[in-house]
């Protein structure tokens, strides 16, 4: 069973979501059955490599929101990441275009460590005000995940994985995703949004149904007990 999640590492929602999944998950008996592929996406792809300001400037003067609004937003999420054992420091948040950061997780993919690079941006975007956009960080993250020092520098060399950050993007906008996370099982099902863990089960147990239905064998032929009683 494919799974394929669009999420953007800029996105609150999108690392309380990964937690939420990843508990139904764990929880799947047929898990091991179970092949998930980080997708990416932008929610603001016109974002300046490095934004002079917070995260509360940035949401409040280039999204036009209220500042108390946008703080009674910050709080509402942090209480809900809590609940997953996340920490966030909204007034930490370091502004910064994630576009680089996409294309280090599809390099860390080719290497088998797609997850390990997608919890540590998340991670230390949003729990430890690391700059996603900084050469120095996403080299010293690339390097702690067993990358070679070389193969980080064509991401700032070349554009290499740039094409494939922009497919994934296009191909989400096909599909009709146009907020993240959005969780994809097959390409039959889809789940907007971090849902409960519960909804999360439902979903995988639904869609390991639908491609492993039953198949009866000689159903007709053997001795069976029924509501009226069992037959000679």
């Amino acid at each position: 069973m494919k799974i394929e999640i669009w999420s953007d590492v800029a996105c609150p929602w999108c690392y309380i979501g990964k937690r939420r999944f990843e508990a139904a998950l764990a929880a799947f008996p047929h898990r091991d059955a179970v092949k998930v592929t980080w997708r990416s996406y932008q929610l603001d792809p016109a974002l300046p490599e490095h934004y002079d300001g917070t995260e509360l400037d940035y949401l409040s003067t280039r999204k036009g929101m209220p500042r108390e609004q946008v703080s009674q937003m910050f709080d509402h999420v942090a209480r809900e990441a809590s609940g997953e054992g996340l920490n966030y420091r909204f007034d930490s948040v370091v502004v910064a275009n994630s576009f680089t950061a996409h294309r280090l997780i599809h390099l860390a993919a080719a290497h088998g460590r797609q997850d390990a690079a997608k919890e540590r941006l998340l991670s230390d975007h949003f729990e430890h005000g690391k700059d996603i956009g900084s050469r120095e960080y996403l080299t010293s993250l690339a390097m702690e995940l067993g990358i070679g020092r070389a193969e980080v520098d064509e991401l700032f060399t070349t554009d290499k994985y740039a094409d494939d950050v922009r497919f994934d993007v296009e191909e989400g906008r096909s599909l009709g995703i146009s907020g993240v996370p959005f969780f994809v099982i097959d390409r039959k099902f889809g789940l907007s949004g971090a849902q409960p863990t519960e909804t999360f089960s439902a979903a995988l147990d639904q869609a390991w149904q639908d491609a492993n239905p039953l198949v009866l064998v000689n159903s007709a032929e053997g001795g069976a007990c029924g509501p009226d009683g069992c037959p000679a």
